[in-house]
């Protein structure tokens, strides 16, 4: 990973630590070179895992699709542990990490290999046709919006391609279920094994069984 794009990544804003970011790059990686499609993301953020992914993308000659609505997941608004009020718009009294976003992208140089889509996953997935390469769920991990992003996007996986998902914790102390519960059920499907290459703390890494 270029030195330059590693610093803007931990320097951005974001609960990706170093460590899982760079087993997210590796992942990212393998799927950029394996031809199989472009990377996505569900849940920008302030780009900090755009950066570790899009700098894949741009070493195996792909395009990183990263997806959020910029208004912020349940869990990191105000009055929760995780929120930041300097990603509040002063005029709107509402989140929106876009700006920050942009500029992370900017700065690392990889306007070209990372498209910022703005919208609901789940209304983008209902429109998304091309197979994937590679999959990151890490948008909100409330119940309902981590199983639709799981539902909406696992399919779309092409033979051969990786899921990767934050925040999966086996001791429900640690951190919430939803993450946790998405990766064994993908397990479970009997369509996706572990990629023995990935994953690092809380950041867990599978890959679909090929063709």
């Amino acid at each position: 990973m270029k030195p330059e794009s590693l610093r803007v990544a931990l320097d951005a804003k974001g609960f990706l630590d170093p460590d899982e970011g760079l087993a997210l790059h590796r992942a990212g990686l393998r799927a950029a070179a394996s031809g199989l499609g472009p990377l996505l993301e569900i849940g920008t953020y302030c780009g900090k895992s755009a950066v570790y992914l899009g700098e894949a993308a741009r070493e195996g000659g792909a395009i990183l699709f990263s997806i959020d609505h910029h208004r912020g997941s349940e869990e990191i608004q105000p009055g929760w542990e995780h929120h930041d009020p300097e990603v509040v718009d002063a005029r709107t009294g509402r989140m929106d990490t876009l700006p920050f976003a942009r500029r992370t992208i900017a700065d690392a140089g990889l306007e070209d290999h990372v498209v910022l889509i703005v919208g609901s996953s789940i209304v983008v997935a209902a429109g998304w046709a091309k197979p994937l390469a590679l999959v990151f769920i890490d948008g909100g991990h409330g119940t309902d919006v981590e199983w639709a992003d799981y539902r909406a996007w696992s399919p779309l996986i092409a033979p051969g391609g990786w899921l990767a998902i934050h925040d999966v914790f086996a001791d429900p102390t640690a951190g919430g279920r939803p993450p946790y519960e998405i990766y064994r059920a993908a397990l479970g499907t009997g369509e996706f094994t572990e990629d023995e290459a990935g994953g690092c703390g809380s950041l867990r890494v599978l890959r679909r069984r090929p063709a």
